[in-house]
């Protein structure tokens, strides 16, 4: 007993000790002048941009999900097949969205059909007649200058400004306008009846494991830079820290003392780095509220990270921090006389170097060729495979740099004191280039894998759009004729094919057989179909067109069948149910490729005075319009003259292929990462960069008071940047190569190396170092004066 008595105190005493030297090095960090104030201040500058990028990686899921409820809590417009009948609490709702230039600007008009008609989220009281509500962005558009041809089409008098519960985004566009006469125009899809906003039946995306895939790697590939910065920040200022500890050896401190008050130092620039990172995301929140990166643009409010995530943050960096600095201080001597780092350090082993990357392929080499077909790709394998490929940069690039720079030659004299620098440090400036390495070789691999899975996003529209450029669609009853004149009149506008367009079927009732019925002017009817003859009063079926596999037209179109325009369904609303006869004397048309579709129209062809005027409320009218893109603003010119025919028309700007929505979606979150990484690689190099510099300071000056010329050393400060960083991009690239290909083989996806991606992120990393080093040559010319050798 007497002996456990004793045993406590001593292990006690040890613990107290250990706290006590870790506090020392916390005043170190605090106490020891401006040299040790700037070094602590710099350090928690790194450590804090990290941090925040962290905070508001943590932050990105809970926004989304804020987005995806507000976006589910005003949907109204259901695409439903009954139309619920009138009542005190109905709304009829009218699908107004357009384009307008590159943005979408989401439309609503509303009648609200009794007193106690929903109100749309954000929206304190309906818009009458002529009025309108607007987001403030859009309100913003609408009054300056480059909003007036928005403005011309949304004409209404703005009574209001809808609220942050009614908006996906700061930057969205957005209105609610007052409208009446809607009823008359219900159709599924387009304006509806509702009596509550939001979706009741929300519906759960089915899972795609490729896009699941790339998810985790996006997320893998954007926060490993981070990580890196933060692990280099803690090390800034390493040498003369490493000199204030050999004088603590000096007064009686022994060698694990003295890593134990570095490790303290390293804590308190990582606490004080995260209450700047926490400044730093502050600001970056309230930012976000005005700023719109790729279209995607968020409230404040929507940035808050989870706080399960912030604390591991928290925890996590001061713990980084400390093991950093025991790790790097494991190869330093620190004796009472000084450093040693004079002598000829041991050279850096490859073997144990080349694990890392090896184990990250082990891990991913089990899902190789898994595909689509056998479900999830493992998350823990795939994120602890990316990551030691990743590392493994960060592992290898000081080797590489070491054996190159040991075996470079002479030269002039700024490039003798580069490669005499880099000789002596060869590990500091790996650590400034190693952020951007990773960064490379992550988005290298990423390039690779989304252009190699792309095809299967991307499908054909079957629009032509050599032969039309825009298609506007007009509601039923409104006359095809005058609207195809005005488009004509309408600047920018080459050539108008307009039709009427509906269906026959051959009963009143859930018809067995029935095609397509267009209407038109011979010139149009040719761009659908091979007529040998054509007059106004002619009618054609056409016979062998693909959509009318499987039809008899001779059948079909026998003289004098009759059959229905617009028939109705079993469990759909009662439709209009027209009769007519097909006419004597119809001619026959050859199929030819549709504008719209990729297939042949077939059906009848009806020119206008062969049109029985009993037909024309239930057909549509489409115009193709072919444009001059030569005309500034030309898709606007034409969506103003559709809202001049009719509220309730639209446009759509034709494309030849259109991309999957998770796919795209997944794409522009790449790039609104990928642009806050470059940010905080920028802001970190410029840092490591200024760090470098004060601590060269008096050599320097030195080397200026003995003559050399300021144009050398600026050279040689250059030399030392690009030398590292064209190693650390070669690397980037052979590790991104190998983990693009991975990846594309676990999707079972044929390798393709997409050289363009390759070279434009290699060349987007040198550019980024080009502009810090260009940053750093004015601090770099007022450290270079013989001013610099005074000393206290």
């Amino acid at each position: 007993m007497s002996v456990r008595r004793g045993h406590l105190p001593r292990e006690r005493s040890r613990a107290w000790g250990r706290a006590a030297d870790l506090t020392l090095g916390v005043r170190f960090a605090f106490t020891g002048g401006r040299e040790g104030w700037t070094r602590a201040v710099l350090t928690a500058v790194g450590v804090g941009l990290g941090v925040a990028l962290l905070l508001l990686t943590t932050a990105i899921p809970n926004a989304l999900s804020v987005r995806h409820e507000r976006e589910a809590a005003r949907s109204d417009i259901a695409f439903a097949i009954d139309t619920m009948p009138k009542a005190n609490d109905t709304l009829v709702v009218a699908d107004l969205d357009e384009d307008f230039r590159d943005d979408t600007v989401r439309g609503r008009a509303l009648e609200p059909e009794g007193p106690r008609a929903p109100l749309p989220p954000g929206v304190d009281e309906f818009p009458a007649v002529g009025e309108m509500v607007v987001s403030p962005a859009l309100k913003k558009l609408l009054e300056s200058d480059s909003g007036a041809l928005l403005r011309e089409r949304l004409a209404d008098r703005i009574v209001g400004t809808i609220g942050e519960s009614g908006l996906i985004g700061s930057a969205e566009l957005a209105y609610y306008r007052g409208a009446e006469g809607l009823a008359a125009h219900i159709t599924p899809g387009r304006v509806e009846r509702v009596d509550r906003f939001g979706d009741p039946e929300p519906g759960e995306e089915q899972s795609d494991p490729v896009l699941l895939l790339l998810i985790l790697v996006v997320f893998v590939v954007l926060l490993m830079p981070v990580a890196v910065f933060i692990a280099a920040a803690v090390r800034f200022g390493g040498e003369r820290r490493d000199r204030r500890l050999a004088a603590l050896r000096l007064v009686g401190s022994d060698s694990r003392m003295t890593r134990r008050i570095a490790a303290g130092e390293a804590l308190a620039g990582a606490v004080l780095g995260l209450l700047f990172g926490a400044g730093f995301f502050m600001v970056g929140r309230q930012l976000a509220g005005s700023a719109e990166v790729f279209r995607i643009s968020v409230f404040p409010s929507y940035l808050n990270p989870s706080p399960l995530l912030a604390l591991l943050v928290a925890v996590a960096v001061p713990a980084a921090a400390v093991l950093v600095t025991l790790f790097a201080l494991r190869g330093v001597v620190i004796e009472p006389l000084g450093v040693v780092r004079a002598g000829r350090p041991a050279r850096r082993q490859l073997w144990w170097r080349l694990i890392l990357p090896l184990a990250g392929l082990a891990m991913l080499y089990p899902m190789i060729g898994n595909g689509r077909e056998n479900g999830d790709f493992n998350q823990y394998l795939v994120t602890g495979g990316v990551v030691l490929l990743l590392v493994g940069v960060t592992a290898l690039l000081p080797w590489v740099v070491e054996s190159t720079v040991a075996r470079l030659g002479s030269g002039g004299v700024a490039w003798q004191l580069a490669v005499r620098r880099l000789q002596l440090s060869s590990g500091t400036a790996a650590r400034m280039v190693n952020g951007i390495a990773v960064a490379v070789a992550g988005a290298i691999a990423l390039q690779m894998l989304f252009a190699g899975v792309d095809d299967d996003y991307t499908k054909s529209t079957g629009q032509d759009v050599s032969r039309a450029q825009m298609e506007a669609q007009l509601p039923t009853g409104v006359p095809i004729a005058p609207a195809a004149e005005k488009y004509r009149d309408t600047k920018g506008v080459a050539a108008v094919y307009a039709y009427s367009e509906g269906y026959l079927g051959s009963s009143a009732q859930d018809p067995d057989h029935g095609s397509t019925v267009t209407v038109g002017d011979c010139a149009s009817l040719r761009e659908v179909a091979r007529l040998t003859s054509c007059a106004d009063g002619d009618v054609f079926a056409v016979h062998g067109a693909e959509w009318d596999a499987g039809e008899d037209m001779a059948k079909l179109a026998a003289p004098g069948r009759k059959l229905y325009a617009d028939p109705s369904y079993e469990g759909g609303p009662k439709s209009l149910e027209i009769p007519w006869t097909v006419p004597q004397g119809i001619k026959k048309a050859k199929p030819r490729p549709s504008l719209v579709g990729g297939i042949d129209t077939g059906g009848f062809l009806i020119t206008p005075k062969a049109l029985p005027d009993a037909l024309v409320p239930a057909l549509e009218g489409h115009a193709y319009l072919k444009l001059d893109e030569s005309v500034p603003d030309v898709h606007e010119l034409v969506r103003n003259t559709t809202t001049g025919i009719d509220p309730l028309a639209s446009t759509v700007t034709w494309a030849a292929t259109e991309r999957t929505d998770r796919f795209d979606a997944i794409r522009t979150g790449l790039f609104v990462g990928a642009a806050c990484v470059l940010a905080l690689i920028g802001a970190s190099l410029l840092v490591s960069q200024l760090e470098q510099l004060r601590e060269r300071k008096k050599l320097l000056s030195a080397l200026v008071a003995f003559g050399t010329r300021r144009r050398t050393l600026s050279l040689s400060v250059l030399w030392q940047t690009a030398i590292p960083i064209v190693l650390g991009l070669l690397l980037a690239s052979a590790v991104g190569l190998a983990l693009g290909t991975v990846l594309l083989k676990m999707t079972s996806t044929p390798v393709h190396v997409d050289w363009t991606g390759v070279l434009s992120m290699t060349g987007i990393g040198a550019a980024v170092v080009l502009v810090v080093t260009l940053c750093s040559l004015p601090p770099l010319l007022r450290l270079m004066r013989p001013e610099g050798l005074r000393t206290e």
